[in-house]
């Protein structure tokens, strides 16, 4: 009669894991045959997971006005491998991270280095943004052109996340990647509660605290492969920003959401089916737990 919800707080976002187990099952709710993965299920697993750490460390840790970054190599300067790009980046670390300690900050940064298929490297960039933040950066590369630009120009966190983890699995245009982060931004432990009313669960329906929205393509649902049971995953992100501040010292805001309808008002509800079908049918393989 239950199931089992992770919650995961930001500052403008909260995200669900909701899914059952043996222990947590519902009337009607049958257990799908419990299976060994195959190569492909644990890889889309593990790309799912990369997105979601790299998500929640963006938006714990940084702000609209930090800086998406893009480090490029002239032809002439390209890396013999990979661990000789992972060297440049270091060195380049190395050169901003006293800017960042004389103003008694600590340097937080997400990256991806990418090779493609035609032999051209780059390194994708998130680092949290210091008054001459853009001139530091730019002087610490020598190995080619920097391009700079806030985070917000680059999509929501949740899209910021998946392009920083591209893998040639995701993006054919990859040779190869490196996905790395700063050690200096820990997660917390989530909220955890055993759900006791099944209704709460309507396939493709979820209920939306006061002052959030659903965001529709955060939506997952599908059978973990390895219980056998249902699982869904996806996020609520606040109508009214909390404003963040820009380097000018005014505000950033988001404009309200359409497509919000009240259930005896009370509370919102969403339809997570973005085409509009009322129900997204279940997908296979996935995470879970």
């Amino acid at each position: 009669m239950a199931y089992t919800r992770k919650t995961y707080r930001f500052r403008n976002a909260i995200e669900r894991e909701e899914y059952h187990s043996g222990r947590y099952g519902a009337p009607g709710e049958k257990r799908r045959k419990k299976e060994n993965p195959t190569p492909e299920q644990m890889e889309k697993v593990n790309q799912r997971n990369r997105e979601k750490m790299a998500r929640r460390r963006l938006r714990k840790y940084f702000r609209k006005e930090d800086l998406f970054v893009t480090l490029t190599y002239a032809p002439e300067k390209r890396p013999a491998d990979m661990e000789a790009a992972k060297e440049d980046f270091r060195r380049f670390v190395a050169k901003i991270k006293p800017s960042y300690r004389k103003l008694g900050t600590e340097l937080r940064w997400i990256r991806n280095i990418e090779r493609g298929t035609r032999n051209a490297w780059h390194i994708h960039l998130v680092v949290n943004r210091i008054p001459d933040a853009d001139l530091t950066v730019a002087s610490a590369w020598a190995h080619g052109t920097v391009d700079l630009r806030p985070c917000h120009t680059a999509g929501e966190f949740r899209k910021l996340a998946g392009y920083l983890t591209k893998t040639p699995k995701t993006e054919s245009r990859l040779k190869e990647s490196s996905y790395s982060s700063s050690r200096n931004m820990p997660l917390p432990e989530p909220e955890k509660r055993e759900v006791t009313r099944w209704d709460t669960w309507e396939e493709g329906e979820v209920r939306v605290p006061k002052g959030f929205y659903l965001d529709k393509e955060s939506y997952h649902e599908g059978i973990n492969p390895v219980t056998g049971f249902r699982y869904r995953e996806y996020t609520l992100l606040r109508v009214k920003e909390k404003e963040d501040r820009d380097a000018e010292g005014g505000h950033i805001h988001r404009h309200d959401p359409a497509g919000v309808r009240k259930r005896r008002g009370e509370r919102d509800v969403h339809h997570a089916d973005p085409a509009g079908r009322g129900r997204r049918p279940r997908a296979e393989g996935g995470g879970g737990d």
